[in-house]
This record gives structure tokens, C-alpha cells and sequence, in this order.
């Protein structure tokens, strides 16, 4: 968190904003926030203006013209806001200290705050960009002329892994985090233990399709604001609010009414419904649930109450 479609609501909301305007100073409040130093930032973005902004899977491009001085060339800055990253278009930051902020000519200021502190800036030239993501092994656009059921089938193919894992690969296929992997398996009927080999043709077509439906619905509802995410107006996402199992323990499933379950797949909380989602054939090996274990959280009891 942010994922995808929060990542993709910031930039549409900065590309109504930013474009145009002068870059005349980063500032770092932070130094944790970038291998390079502010003196290099500079170098690379000061004195530029906004041309566009872009986004690969969770990263959010800005490019910038070239300055008007001489050898003041093109630049591009890239910004990951990994798990509590925002950021603010506005004069004052508010309440709590920005990592960063772009000074910004006419009269603004776009401010990165960031409580967990694992955001990142980093500023390059623009021939430098594909060997940055391919050093990062940043798969394909969910919806770049990449992402196709082929390419799903041939990527699942032999695949051992948990298919939840297989999801939040970011090698695989780019932008797919916790929330939306579980809503997307949730509409693929795919459980989350299976392995992902295990994917059938049919299968992995419905697995497609749900994961652009999901990612799809997650923008059309301006991202999701179940922990921090914001706008750069301040605004929250309202995804959260037709969620069918991210979250959900415990709730009747939308669909059948069966009680959503959660287990632990990776370190992160996992949410299914076990009617929707039947866990049958080609689950992946050590999956299955042993005697005593506690990988299962919000299961029911013989009279239907929850235990665990």
C-alpha cells in the first residue's frame, strides 16, 4: 500500500497541476529519502520545468524539460511511495515534517510525507530509466500490450509458488500489492494456496481478466484509504468501501454468504471466502493446514463461531 491504482490516482491528479510549472529548488528534509544527495537532486531537476507525468507499476515518473541553461538537459525523477507515502500539493506540508518538498514556480510547493520513512526519490537522466527498472526486474503493465493471457499462462507455467505469491511478485506482473490480489483471486474463484502452476488455461483467462477488472474498479474508485492513503488534494479513496474479502474476516461473503477466512501467505494477511474460493487440487506444497496449526485465523467452530 499504495498499489497500483492509488499510484495511478496520484498521477492523474498531479498531471492536472504540476505540468507547466518551474522546479526551482528540492529541498530534503530527510536524508534517508534518497541514495543521492540533495546537491546531486538538484543537479538533476532544479531549474526545469514540469513537462508530463507517468507511472510504471508502483512508481510514479515525473519528466522534466530541459533547463535553459547550457547542458541543463531532460531529467526524469522517480518517487516510490511504498507502504505510508504521500503526497501533498499544497503550500505548508500541515501537521507533520515533509521527507522532501519541490519548490515550485508560480506560488507552490509539493511536500512528501511519510511515516514509515520507506519512500524513495531518485532522479535520472532519461536514457538512464530502462536499465533502472531492469535492474528492479519490474515486470509488465497490467494494462500494457504485454499483460496477455499468454503471457499469464507461460509466467504461472511450473510455477511452484503460493498463487498469492505469484500475484505480489512485482517480476511477474507490476502494481498488484495485498489488497488487490486478494479481491482479484476472489473474483478469479482461485484460492490463494493453490500453486500457481496449477493454473489451468480457463483458469488463468479468468485470472486475467479479474485482475484488469480489479486494478480497473480500484481507479475508478480513486484507490483505496483502508490505512493512510491520501490524494494530493488531501482526498480518500473510496475502494474500500466494495471490498468482497481484503479485511473482511469473519463477514458473510458477498456472493454466498459463507464467512470470510484470513491465513498468512508471505507475512501478509490473506482473505477468501472457502465457498467462492474452494481449495481443490494442485495446492502448493506445505500449504495444507496441519494439526494444530495456526495459519488460519477466523475460521468457524461446530456452531458457527468463530475461533482462532
Amino acid at each position: 500500500m499504495p498499489e497500483l491504482p492509488e499510484v495511478e490516482t496520484v498521477r492523474r491528479r498531479l498531471q492536472a497541476c504540476l505540468p507547466g510549472l518551474l522546479l526551482r529548488r528540492v529541498v530534503v528534509h530527510d536524508w534517508t529519502v534518497s541514495a543521492q544527495t540533495e546537491e546531486e537532486l538538484n543537479g538533476y531537476l532544479a531549474g526545469r520545468r514540469v513537462a508530463r507525468l507517468r507511472r510504471r507499476g508502483k512508481y510514479l515518473l515525473v519528466d522534466l524539460e530541459a533547463g535553459p541553461a547550457a547542458g541543463d538537459g531532460p531529467a526524469v525523477a522517480v518517487v516510490h511511495l511504498r507502504m505510508t507515502g504521500q503526497l501533498v500539493f499544497r503550500l505548508e506540508p500541515g501537521d507533520r515534517p515533509p521527507r522532501f518538498t519541490w519548490e515550485l514556480e508560480p506560488d507552490a510547493a509539493l511536500h512528501f510525507l511519510d511515516m514509515r520513512r520507506f519512500g524513495r526519490l531518485w532522479a535520472l537522466d532519461p536514457e538512464d530509466e530502462d536499465g533502472f527498472f531492469a535492474a528492479r526486474g519490474l515486470g509488465p503493465e497490467p494494462f500494457g500490450p504485454e499483460f496477455t493471457v499468454a503471457y499469464l499462462r507461460d509466467a504461472l507455467a511450473g510455477r511452484r509458488a503460493l498463487l498469492k505469491n505469484f500475484l505480489l511478485d512485482q517480476r511477474r506482473v507490476a502494481g498488484v500489492g495485498n489488497i488487490y490480489a486478494d479481491e482479484a483471486l476472489f473474483r478469479a474463484r482461485l484460492h490463494p494456496l493453490r500453486a500457481a502452476g496449477s493454473v489451468g488455461p480457463r483458469e488463468a483467462r479468468r485470472l486475467h481478466a479479474a485482475l484488469l477488472e480489479t486494478l480497473q474498479a480500484g481507479i475508478d474508485h480513486e484507490g483505496s484509504s483502508i490505512e493512510s492513503f491520501i490524494d494530493p488534494a488531501g482526498r480518500r479513496g473510496s475502494f474500500q468501501e466494495i471490498l468482497n474479502v481484503y479485511q473482511r474476516t469473519g463477514e458473510p461473503c458477498r456472493v454466498c454468504g459463507e464467512q470470510i477466512e484470513r491465513t498468512v501467505v508471505g507475512g501478509r494477511g490473506t482473505h477468501y471466502c472457502p465457498r467462492c474460493q474452494p481449495r481443490r487440487g494442485g495446492m502448493a506444497p506445505g500449504s495444507r493446514r496441519r494439526p494444530g496449526s495456526a495459519r488460519s485465523i477466523g475460521r468457524r467452530g461446530p456452531r458457527g463461531e468463530l475461533i482462532g
